[in-house]
């Protein structure tokens, strides 16, 4: 069965979102999501939702690992899966050079073999082993000093709380299908996932631990049946010019290079240049209308319909809505809609 989920977003009203939580509860969601940019931290708000949920998943979506230690990203999954009873998963990322050095003031460097050693250091701390770690970006305890090797003083209430890495290169997913519970793709778009990422999914599988179990595939789409579906599918729009043409640099775009994995190399090309120049709207009239409406599901219930169906079909296995309704009752009958589909 799909797991249904909701993700809380950069509001400063997080109190009003926290109480929807609640409500999205009851009408039947399996995960909520806190999103962390550079903005409020998620961790406190994971905390709190923690309080006042009774049944659901806590998912960080994401936390940058540049902005904390090993040990402390560690420390905190096993903080947040305690204080909800084991209902926390770690969903982790690099996040990216304008952000952490940035914000941040910490060096972006080898991403990939941080995020694994990140992961490693992650599950020996919940399994209360003396930490002793030796890699090419984290060394523990640091040598020549007064350092030891400690393990944590409390006992998780899991010795492995699931992991899920946000990743889009075809390096990145293959190391996450090698090494993590989850995968938190952006833009997923059914019947092209195979072109994009096929074959690092295959590589990275056949180097997985059988005992990590399947990949949690967690996707995330804007919802929208009915009435102003043309408006909600414009706003989605938008975004993704924003994403396809502003994001990064000219030759370091990775959402521009995944719309090219996607086949739309042409239609990338003009939507970067279009963007960059400061002509936004025709950036976002240029992306294909296929792309657009096939990363969301908006439209009418027959048209959301065939699309979910199209992502469970493709292997998603938790799908994360992003309810566009202007109202709480908007919403909270989005997430019902959304759960009877399913």
């Amino acid at each position: 069965m799909t797991r249904l989920g909701i993700t809380v977003d950069y509001s400063d009203d997080f109190a009003n979102s926290a109480t929807e939580v609640t409500e999205f509860e009851r009408a039947g969601i399996d995960v909520v999501a806190v999103a962390e940019a550079y903005s409020f931290d998620a961790v406190s708000r994971l905390g709190y939702l923690a309080a006042i949920t009774e049944r659901v998943t806590l998912l960080s979506a994401i936390l940058p690992i540049y902005s904390r230690s090993p040990a402390l990203i560690a420390m905190t999954a096993a903080g947040l899966d305690s204080v909800s009873g084991g209902r926390f998963e770690l969903g982790l990322g690099s996040s990216g050079a304008q952000v952490i050095e940035g914000f941040h003031g910490v060096p972006f460097s080898a991403p990939l073999a941080t995020l694994r050693e990140v992961v490693e250091i992650c599950r020996s701390v919940w399994k209360r082993d003396k930490l002793e770690h030796s890699g090419k970006n984290y060394t523990i305890p640091l040598p020549g000093g007064l350092g030891k090797p400690l393990k944590l003083i409390n006992t998780p209430v899991r010795d492995s709380i699931p992991i899920a890495l946000a990743s889009l290169t075809p390096r990145a997913v293959e190391q996450t299908a090698e090494i993590a519970d989850g995968w938190l793709p952006l833009f997923y778009h059914p019947t092209k996932s195979a072109a994009a990422w096929g074959e690092a999914l295959a590589a990275g599988a056949a180097k997985r631990d059988p005992a990590l179990g399947p990949l949690d595939v967690i996707v995330t789409v804007p919802f929208h049946v009915g009435p102003g579906s043309d408006q909600a599918l414009d706003a989605h729009r938008q975004r993704l010019a924003l994403y396809v043409g502003g994001m990064g640099a000219r030759n370091a775009n990775f959402y521009n290079d995944l719309a090219v994995r996607y086949g739309y190399a042409d239609e990338a090309a003009r939507v970067q240049e279009l963007y960059l120049a400061g002509e936004k709207a025709e950036a976002a009239a240029a992306l294909p209308d296929e792309l657009v409406s096939d990363t969301a599901l908006i439209g009418t219930e027959s048209e959301v319909r065939s699309r979910l169906a199209a992502l469970v079909e493709s292997g998603v296995t938790t799908l994360m809505i992003a309810p566009v309704a202007p109202t709480r009752e908007g919403r909270i009958g989005a997430v019902e809609a959304a759960r009877a589909m399913l």
